[in-house]
């Protein structure tokens, strides 16, 4: 393991510091390396499109729009190869939630998630995606 000095400004070290309090971390060592996985992490899903990640998407939808459950469900059959799992549940009378469970390339897992999220009857979705393997 290598030691890593850093000087940071007196204001961003006090904020570091109470971040990695509230966080529950025990030291500013153990803090730092996740923000540093997390951002190098971020930034080979974002641009490697063949690195391996898993993801969730999350969308609200109208289920009384004509057609989209069955749509929503071929496109998760169609792309079996990414999807893992997915649940749903009804919030209202006119709206679902449904979160689907990916894994594959981040290429493959955010053009599967865009194509479900532009579909007419989608109201609104985010993907969360994490790198399969420690940076």
């Amino acid at each position: 393991m290598q030691r890593l000095t850093i000087s940071i400004d007196d204001d961003l070290a006090e904020r570091f510091e109470r971040w990695s309090q509230r966080k529950g971390y025990d030291n500013r060592s153990e803090a730092f390396r996740d923000l540093l996985r997390r951002e190098l992490g971020d930034e080979q899903i974002q641009f490697d499109p063949q690195s391996p990640c898993v993801a969730t998407l999350t969308y609200l939808y109208d289920h009384h729009e004509r057609t989209l459950s069955l749509r929503l469900m071929d496109m998760q059959h169609d792309h079996h190869d990414l999807t893992v799992s997915s649940m749903h549940a009804h919030l209202e009378h006119d709206l679902c939630v449904e979160t689907v469970i990916l894994k594959g390339p981040a290429g493959a897992v955010r053009d599967f998630a865009n194509a479900v999220l532009a579909e007419r009857g989608v109201r609104q979705g985010q993907l969360h995606l994490v790198p399969l393997h420690q940076v």
